[in-house]
């Protein structure tokens, strides 16, 4: 079969973006590793891998145009398209999308927040019965680099606050540096 040049770049990045998500997850745990203190900043661990997305209250930001859904550290949060009610992002999926510990809450923000049960036995926060995630290439706060991304058997959104997915605010191209 004779692929075109367009046709082999666009695997060969969908190739380096599926490389690339688990060294930017190992990035990420080392980092946060490294930096945590002998103290604890309170409730209880999941028991995972320590990557998970704080639970607590979660903010809001306007981040391309939308007013999403934010950890308290402002990291924009995500959910998965292929997730029903059940959390379909396990192993790699969650190294690279780190589930939100739940319950949450979002002050002035409508909608239902409510957890459930994950595989591993931890509680997964959920906003409109949409599982919530962190994106571990999200590196500061503000960043959307998740936002439309098709990974892991489906495409990822960030939450707005009416509950709905967003649009991607720029396509997720596979030259995007990681």
């Amino acid at each position: 079969m004779i692929r075109s040049q367009s046709s082999l770049k666009a695997h060969n990045g969908r190739l380096w973006m599926m490389l690339a998500l688990p060294a930017a997850a190992a990035a990420t745990a080392l980092v946060v590793g490294c930096s945590s203190s002998g103290t604890s900043s309170g409730g209880s661990s999941s028991g995972g891998s320590g990557q998970a997305a704080g639970a607590g209250s979660l903010k809001t930001a306007m981040i391309g145009g939308a007013t999403v859904l934010t950890n308290g550290k402002g990291f924009t949060l995500y959910s998965f398209g292929p997730d029903t009610p059940t959390s379909n992002c396990n192993g790699a999926c969650a190294q690279n999308w780190p589930p939100v510990n739940g319950p949450v809450t979002a002050p002035g923000v409508k909608g239902t927040f409510g957890t459930i049960k994950r595989s591993d036995g931890s509680t997964q926060a959920t906003f409109d019965g949409h599982p919530l995630y962190r994106f571990a290439a999200d590196t500061s706060p503000g960043q959307a680099k998740g936002n439309g991304l098709n990974a892991f058997g489906g495409v990822w959104h960030e939450d707005t606050t009416s509950g709905s997915a967003a649009p991607a605010s720029s396509p997720a191209s596979p030259g995007g540096g990681y």
